[in-house]
């Protein structure tokens, strides 16, 4: 229906435009042939309006009756694409943007009129004049952005109001890597409680699960489905508010460093397990939540020199090295313990090693 609306329209626009052409040009071509021919007329009407209709209105507006679907169909792919950059676009960018077009607009409007009496060219200069203030009105308010926002902050009855959104944005938001996904820990502590406000996944990340989820490895599509199934437990089951951004950065190509770029534009918080990721983060002043760290925390905390029983389950890098492990995965690296391989001993805690990724214990065996 609508499309039928927007071909009468172009039909009607067509016809009025070759009129409009046709009354300029038929009476220029009239006087190399016989300009008495369009004073004669009928009922009032001049030859030269008749023949205005009859070519110009009727061959305008068949012309633009047939360009209809290809101008409709244009007009349709401008409008998606349009809307596809205005999806991806945060918020604060599409109002930054307008506020910009409108102030640019404004400008051209004042300075434009002043070129109207210019001859010929005069009535032309006030539309280029707009469609450049224009554009630079949209790119200098986004990129201007948060400083644009910032005046409101010098409105003291929109100040605390301000200020109390992004206290809260900043505290609320937690943006999940498809590694903490995979990992399905996170669900436990979102069920403990300790994590608040909103997870936000963003469309790049779901999109490489789903690519994880649909690959033809089948370790691969386990993990990607068991991803899928935490995010579903966690909105669902947990009753956590679970957001899908879909903004992307074009202009780089890595997951990682787009969760960073992310993680700026919105100071928010990244939770991960990734401990390149934590450092890359870090680098760049991202706050990062690490469940490693937050596992690492709550192990119970060994000291040289206690006593500790184990079993020795293979050899370590090292020469004569063997190594255990604890039930909560802790390595345990014992100096001398490849002869133990296979026995339960009793080791001496000599150092432990705490980092991002995890923890290590070094032991020897206990002198009997």
């Amino acid at each position: 229906m609508l499309d039928k609306a927007l071909r009468f329209v172009i039909t009607v626009l067509a016809a009025v435009a070759g009129l409009v052409l046709a009354d300029r040009i038929i009476p220029i071509l009239a006087t190399f042939v016989n300009p008495e021919f369009l004073r004669v007329g009928f009922f009032g009407i001049t030859m030269a309006t008749i023949l205005s209709f009859a070519f110009g209105a009727v061959a305008g507006g068949l012309i633009g009756y047939l360009l209809a679907p290809v101008i409709i169909k244009r007009l349709w792919q401008f409008t998606y694409w349009m809307e596809a950059r205005l999806n991806k676009m945060p918020v604060y960018d599409v109002i930054a943007g307008s506020l910009g077009l409108a102030v640019g607009l404004i400008i051209s409007n004042l300075l434009g009129s002043a070129f109207l009496p210019i001859p010929i060219v005069g009535k032309y200069v006030p539309g280029i004049v707009s469609i450049v203030l224009g554009y630079i009105g949209i790119n200098v308010a986004i990129r201007k952005r948060e400083e644009l926002f910032g005046l409101i902050s010098m409105v003291p009855w929109l100040a605390k109001d301000k200020a109390k959104d992004k206290a809260t944005n900043i505290a609320q938001y937690k943006i999940l890597d498809t590694s903490v996904i995979i990992d399905g820990r996170i669900a436990d502590i979102c069920k403990s409680g300790f994590i608040e406000g909103t997870l936000l996944i963003p469309g790049f990340v779901l999109e490489e699960l789903q690519h994880i989820a649909d690959s033809s490895d089948l370790l691969k599509r386990n993990r990607g489905r068991r991803g899928l199934d935490i995010l579903n437990r966690i909105q669902k089951e947990l009753g956590m508010y679970v957001q899908i951004d879909n903004r992307d950065f074009d202009d780089i190509a890595e997951v990682d460093s787009k969760l960073v770029k992310l993680g700026q534009v919105l100071k928010a918080k990244i939770l991960t397990n990734d401990y390149n990721l934590n450092k890359v983060a870090e680098l760049q002043g991202v706050p990062v939540l690490n469940i490693n760290e937050l596992a690492n925390a709550v192990k119970p905390v060994v000291l040289p020199g206690e006593e500790m029983v184990v079993h020795v389950v293979k050899d370590g890098k090292e020469f004569g090295q063997g190594v255990a492990y604890l039930d909560d995965g802790t390595m345990i690296v014992v100096d001398g313990g490849k002869r133990h391989i296979g026995e339960t001993i009793g080791v001496l805690v000599t150092s432990v090693l705490q980092t991002a990724a995890g923890r290590m214990i070094f032991a020897k065996p206990k002198a009997l």
